[in-house]
C-alpha cells in the first residue's frame, strides 16, 4: 500500500470513529480529498485507492487536472471547486466542475447559471457562510442566507445543495462544536425549505470530529491525505 492509500485509509477510519461516537452512519459523511497544488500522479494514487471526489481551490489548476483525467482515467470522478471565485473565472467553473462550494453573491450565481452548458446537468452549488465573521474570509452572514438561497434556488443552471463554511481555527473542541452547531442549525432550516438541499460541507483536518458530531455531510481533507502543500510550483 502506497503512502496516499495508507493516508486515505487512516482518514476513513477517523471518519468511521467520529460517526460511531455520535451515533451516525459512516455513509452519511463524504470525504472530499483536497488536491490543490498536488500533481496528477498523487491524485492518480488516490483514485487507485478508491477516492473519486476531489476539491480544487484554483480554477486553472483544477481545469487542467479535470481535462487530464478525462483523457487518462476510466474512473468516474467528481470535481468540486472550493476556492474564492472571481467573476472572470466563473465560466471555467461552470463549464468544467461538478460542484461549486463558494457561492456568496447573486452575481456569481447568475453567471454560473448562464454559463453552465446546456448539455451538462445543472451545477451543484453550496452557499458559503462566513460563520466566524472573519474579514479575510469569503462568505455571507447567516442573516443574509434566506434571501440569497431563494434567489440561487430559482436559477435554472444550478441546483442548490446546501451550505459550506470554513470556521476560524479553534483548538478547543467545545468551541469548535458550538460553531459547527450554528452551521448545522442553518442547514436544517434550509433543508426544510428546499427539497434539493442535502449537503453541509463543514470540517477539515483539525475540526473534523466536531463537524461530524454537529451533522456535517462532507469533510474537506487535504494535508492528511496528500501531505504538506507545495505552493512554490504555482
Amino acid at each position: 500500500m502506497n503512502e496516499i492509500a495508507h493516508n486515505l485509509a487512516q482518514v476513513q477510519n477517523k471518519i468511521f470513529a467520529a460517526t460511531e461516537r455520535c451515533g451516525r452512519a459512516p455513509e452519511e459523511v463524504t470525504l472530499l480529498a483536497v488536491s490543490k497544488t498536488k500533481p496528477a500522479t498523487a491524485i492518480a494514487e488516490a483514485i487507485a485507492a478508491g477516492q473519486h471526489a476531489f476539491g480544487e481551490n484554483y480554477v486553472q489548476e483544477g481545469v487542467d487536472k479535470i481535462r487530464y483525467f478525462a483523457d487518462n482515467s476510466e474512473a468516474t470522478l467528481e470535481w468540486h471547486f472550493i476556492g474564492p471565485l472571481q467573476s472572470n473565472k466563473s465560466r471555467q467553473v461552470a463549464e468544467h466542475f461538478d460542484w461549486c462550494h463558494t457561492v456568496d453573491r447573486l452575481r456569481i450565481a447568475t453567471r454560473l447559471s448562464e454559463q453552465r452548458p446546456a448539455e451538462l446537468p445543472p451545477l451543484n452549488v453550496l452557499i458559503q457562510i462566513n460563520i466566524s465573521d472573519e474579514q479575510s474570509k469569503s462568505g455571507i452572514a447567516l442573516s443574509e442566507l434566506d434571501a440569497l438561497a431563494a434567489e440561487v434556488a430559482a436559477l435554472p443552471g444550478l441546483v442548490l445543495r446546501g451550505l459550506m463554511a470554513i470556521p476560524a481555527p479553534e483548538p478547543d473542541y467545545e468551541h469548535q462544536l458550538a460553531v459547527c452547531q450554528k452551521m448545522a442549525d442553518a442547514f436544517a432550516s434550509l433543508k426544510s425549505r428546499f427539497s434539493t438541499v442535502d449537503t453541509l460541507s463543514l470540517g477539515m483536518t483539525d475540526d473534523m470530529d466536531a463537524a461530524i458530531a454537529a451533522g456535517s455531510t462532507m469533510v474537506r481533507i487535504g494535508t492528511a491525505i496528500f501531505g504538506a502543500r507545495d505552493y512554490s510550483a504555482r
